[in-house]
């Protein structure tokens, strides 16, 4: 295990992430911590000229149609159920001074 968190990087990250941690889990986190960096450290020895970074496993195409209105202007059947109208829009009560 070349990684060893301090005891200050986990309080430190303990107060970032609003965590009371006792002694115990203090002692585990430490030891996942340095669990996960081995393996980042690992993953770093791999040679990878030549390999494309991708984002997804399977090819992904964004599909674009036109924004067509299918349904039209039906503001007149929309007023008709407001309470008041006035210059095409909804008049309703004031709700405070």
């Amino acid at each position: 295990m070349a990684n060893v968190i301090s005891d200050e990087t986990i309080e430190y990250v303990g107060i970032l992430a609003k965590l009371e941690l006792s002694d115990e889990e203090k002692e585990q986190a430490k030891k996942d911590m340095g669990s996960m960096l081995d393996y980042i450290d690992k993953l770093a020895e791999l040679d990878t000229t030549g390999i494309e970074p991708m984002s997804h496993v399977f090819p992904v195409q964004n599909v674009f149609r036109e924004d067509v209105v299918t349904n039209g202007d039906e503001s007149e059947k929309t007023l008709k159920n407001a309470p008041g109208e006035k210059d095409n829009m909804f008049m309703v009560p004031k709700t405070f001074e």
